[in-house]
Order: structure tokens, then sequence, then C-alpha cells
């Protein structure tokens, strides 16, 4: 048996009839940059997350980028960030001139740990940015908290997390986030596209002249800006996916509990435990083995597809190690990075396809058991 670690073919192939008649509507309108789409995706995104305001953007990075610019955070401003993400987040924060703080993670959720940012404010700090990882919102109240004591912006990286949850609430939790529509993403479009939303009516303005060269009409240019709109085809086939997402997360969160119903008993393993607060979302299901890399090159010969989120800590990265990081400086996030092993996940994932690679886990741990001297 084949397993893809997310098969994007087979949804394509089962919406194909879909996909192909809102592609033809976009090319037949031939406005393709700014459509009609644009519009109403920024209108129906921002209420499905609860929020007053939505701006499409290029990618999720940009939205970052875009929501830190807009709160003002520039050179010689620090922003505290988990060191277990994707090398974007650290970008977003870099391109504004600010630097990078990194604090360790909950070692049971592998999010930014609330005390271990406490630490790390000082007279600088201007901004947290918390990262919902794997489909797993962050602790938020007592980062709001601290936002609330140190007059501190949060922007909330919900880049893994469409329609995930904090306290019942569906992220962002605060008033800003962002994010990513990269095709893998629990809402993805057909390149890369991303968006930011917010309570805030001041940041949706500035974002949105952000994105399209400093101007909020045609050359009636007031700031300096990017080239970072939203496009419609990404628009439309996102207004479309939207309406499934929440089933999709459904099926997600189903296949979790299946994978863990076949693999609790393996003591070797750790599973996902979603924080009592938390609707997690599965956008990554992740286990920790002090085996991984043998699992991962035993599952390979079986045929099952894995992946590993995120093999080197940020701050082991030549950049921070350039700036004087060393290993050691966050030990829970780089114990954890040695060990996760991300399965296959996505909606259409079969449970036939499930128990294969359960079982398949299951003969590796027997096999290593008896080849024990």
């Amino acid at each position: 048996m084949q397993i893809e670690f997310v098969d994007l073919a087979r949804q394509n192939k089962l919406l194909f009839r879909n996909y192909s008649k809102i592609i033809a509507g976009v090319v037949k309108e031939a406005n393709f940059i700014a459509g009609s789409e644009v519009n109403v995706f920024e209108s129906t995104f921002a209420a499905f997350c609860g929020k007053k305001y939505a701006v499409g953007v290029n990618s999720g990075t940009d939205a970052l980028l875009l929501s830190l610019i807009a709160y003002g955070i520039g050179r010689g401003d620090e922003v505290i960030t988990a060191p277990n993400t994707f090398f974007a987040t650290v970008e977003a924060i870099h391109a504004t001139g600010a630097k990078v703080i990194f604090a360790d993670i909950d070692p049971a959720t592998y999010t930014l740990n609330p005390q271990q940012v406490a630490k790390k404010v000082t007279s600088r700090t201007r901004a947290i940015i918390p990262i919902h990882l794997f489909g797993q919102p962050t602790d938020m109240d007592p980062l709001l908290l601290l936002a609330q004591k140190y007059h501190l912006k949060i922007i909330e990286d919900c880049c893994q997390a469409h329609g995930a949850r904090y306290k019942g609430k569906l992220v962002p939790y605060s008033e800003t986030g962002a994010f990513s529509f990269y095709p893998s993403k629990n809402l993805g479009g057909f390149g890369d596209g991303g968006i930011v939303v917010t309570d805030n009516a001041l940041i949706a303005a500035k974002v949105r002249r952000f994105r399209n060269h400093g101007a909020s009409q045609k050359y009636t240019h007031e700031v300096f800006g990017f080239n970072s709109r939203l496009d419609t085809l990404q628009a439309a086939i996102l207004n479309f996916k939207l309406k499934h997402l929440v089933n999709w997360n459904r099926l997600r969160q189903k296949h979790s509990l299946f994978y863990i119903e076949l693999l609790q008993q393996l003591t070797q393993l750790q599973l996902p435990k979603p924080a009592d607060f938390t609707t997690h979302v599965y956008h990554i299901f992740a286990i920790t083995t002090p085996h991984r890399h043998q699992l991962q090159k035993f599952l390979r010969s079986r045929g099952i597809a894995t992946g590993i989120h995120y093999p080197v800590p940020l701050h082991l990265t030549r950049p921070f190690l350039a700036q004087g990081h060393k290993r050691g400086d966050f030990p829970i996030a780089e114990g954890t990075s040695k060990r996760l092993l991300s399965l296959p996940m996505f909606p259409e994932l079969k449970q036939t396809e499930i128990k294969y690679i359960a079982a398949t886990i299951h003969e590796f741990f027997r096999l290593k058991k008896s080849s024990r001297p």
C-alpha cells in the first residue's frame, strides 16, 4: 500500500468539476486582480472567524509582516515567539527591522509557554507572536495578561489553525491574526495566499494600503507599501473550499481519534493530547518517539510517507547561530525537534489506511523488541 503524507490529488479528483467551473468563471470575468471574489471571500472569512475585517494578501508570511508593520513594529523593537515553527514567522519579524526573541515551549502542546515568555519581556519588547501549532491553539489568556501589563501587541500566527478554537472561540482569540492558504493547509488554495483578520479598523485599513503599493486607490500612494494582493482565482477557490472546512476539520478529528485508539497501547509513543481549553483541528498529526528516524525509515519501506516538523529549531539555524544562540538555549524545543514524527493526515484519508499505518508502527516496535539481545 502507498500512502501519501498529504494527498491533494485525491481531493482535487473528487471536486474536479467544481474547480473547473470556478476557474472558468474567473477566466470569463477576466478580472484576475482584485476581482469581486476577493471582496466576497474577505467578508465571508471575517464572518467565519467572528472578526469585523479581513484583508487578503499573497501569503501567510506577508499576513504576519503587514500586521507587524501596521502595528508600528520596527527597528529597535523586540518580538517574542517560539523557535519550533517554519522560518516564515521569524522572517516576517526580521523584515520589519525588529529583533526576534525566542521563548521555550510547553512540553505537552508544543506551543509557546507563557511563563517562558514572561521571562523574556524587556523595555524593548513590543509584540508577541503565539503560534497555534499543528492545529492546536496556544494558551492565550496568560499572554493577554502579559500584553496588558506591559502594553504589548499580540498577532496570532493562525497559519496552521483554520477553524481551531480556544475556550470555545475561533482563533484568532485576540484582536488580530494571520492565516496562510498554502495548498496543504486545512483551508488551502491553488498556490500561495494569506489573510489578516482583525477587529481593529485602523489595522485593517493600513494592511489594505500596504498590500497595494501603499495606495488606498489607484495612483494615490500614501506610504511605501508592497505588492501583496490575494488574486481573484485564489479567492474564488477559497470561497468554495471554505464551505467544506468545518466538515474537513471534523474528518481530521475523526482520523486523529482513530489513530489514538489504535496506537495508545504503545508506551514508546507520545500521542497528541489536546489541552482542555482547545479544539484541535489536526493540521498535523505528530507523534513523539526516541526512535524517530528508524521508524520513519521503516514506514517508508512499507510505502508510508511521513514528515518532520521541524527538524532544526530556529535558534539553531545559521542566521540565529550568528547572533550568538547555541544548543541548550531552549531545551524543550530542542528535545521535541529530535523526536516528533508527523503521520499522514488529510480529510480523504481512509480508515483502512490508518489501520495499515498503525499496524506497521506496531510491527516496527515488535521487531525492535525481538531484536534486543
